[in-house]
């Protein structure tokens, strides 16, 4: 067995580049009249062989890609070498992105869209599916909600450029409402349990385990139905990377080596999903066994779309939200978002 792989902390960045990147996305997104520059994908074909010595710093969420790779064994069947840094949600891997600090990772749907509106130079490689619904609407003690319409003139935890962001706007618009009819309150992810259930917000966007712990620790809680909800989340996943890196050949066949391992690595977890558990989130996470298989039934068995015109179709629907409720500056072409050379490296070893 190979050495582990060396973690970075984000401590490791400089300070002066540590600046949210909400606020980097933000000046670039609304400076008045500005538009941001175009940063395409490079084309040509995909170089197949990664030279001896290539290295990809991949930016990790909770430490699932380090862990689904070294579980799975995929990490072990690498030729590159892979360095893992650990941040928490979409802005702050945009920032790592921006730093150069950073050339791979995976984020949810809107992450990609403020990329492409900041010209950070990040297009998606490939594309994860799970259930739509696994993110529900949590509801404080006492704050009145049964349905979406109820939301009106309610405070809503809100996270800019996360997935929860295009949710909550969803959730909105399927009820008849728009931002001016509620109080969106500005929260980090990691704040979002605590602050419905201390009532600092009516409602927020929770997953599994939050929701479950929330409910049976918070008497009076509530979750809007499924029923109310559908189609408030896309259930989509990406995995996207630096353009910068991808101009690079021996770059390049390292990101097309780590997609085709990275299918591998989420089609074990659904064929070993006891393992998972015990080895990701019992012993990695801390958590109960059956908060762990709590939290993979809510995701349910993941699939990989193809980077077609249905995929783009399906992304454009979110950039329109954003830019509906003035969150963009002009309407992005969603075809820009995607490396469509990996479309085939994916569908080759997902078939």
């Amino acid at each position: 067995m190979s050495a582990p792989r060396r973690r970075i902390s984000r401590k490791t960045l400089p300070h002066s580049l540590l600046a949210t990147a909400v606020v980097v996305v933000t000046a670039a997104c609304t400076a008045a009249g500005a538009q941001a520059p175009k940063v395409l994908a490079p084309t040509g074909a995909l170089a197949t062989s990664v030279p001896s010595g290539t290295t990809l710093v991949v930016a990790d969420q909770s430490e699932s890609l380090q862990s689904v790779f070294a579980a799975s064994g995929e990490a072990q069947r690498l030729t590159t070498k892979v360095q893992y840094a650990n941040f928490t949600g979409g802005p702050a891997i945009l920032e790592a992105f921006r730093a150069g600090a950073a050339q791979l990772a995976t984020v949810g749907d809107t992450p990609p869209i403020q990329a492409q509106a900041a010209a950070a130079g990040v297009v998606i490689v490939a594309a994860l599916q799970r259930n739509p619904n696994s993110t529900r609407l949590a509801v404080a003690p006492g704050a009145g909600v049964s349905t979406l319409k109820d939301l009106r003139g309610k405070r809503l935890a809100y996270a800019e450029g996360t997935a929860q962001q295009a949710i909550v706007l969803r959730a909105l618009k399927k009820a008849g409402l728009t931002p001016q009819d509620v109080k969106l309150t500005p929260l980090q992810l990691a704040d979002f349990p605590d602050a419905v259930r201390t009532g600092q917000v009516d409602v927020a966007p929770l997953t599994e385990p939050n929701l479950t712990r929330l409910l049976q620790k918070t008497p009076g809680s509530s979750v809007l139905p499924v029923s109310e909800t559908a189609g408030t989340g896309t259930g989509l996943s990406y995995l996207y990377a630096s353009t910068k890196a991808l101009a690079d050949p021996a770059r390049a066949a390292a990101i097309r080596e780590y997609v085709q391992h990275w299918v591998k690595a989420q089609q074990w977890v659904n064929t070993h999903r006891e393992q998972w558990v015990q080895r990701y989130y019992v012993a990695g996470q801390g958590i109960s066994a059956a908060d762990g298989r709590r939290i993979l039934s809510s995701y349910g068995r993941s699939t990989f779309p193809r980077l077609d015109d249905a995929l783009v179709a399906r992304q454009q629907r979110t950039i329109d939200l954003l830019h509906e409720v003035g969150q963009l500056p002009r309407r992005l072409p969603a075809t820009e978002e995607l490396d469509q050379r990996f479309d085939a490296v994916v569908a080759e070893v997902a078939s």
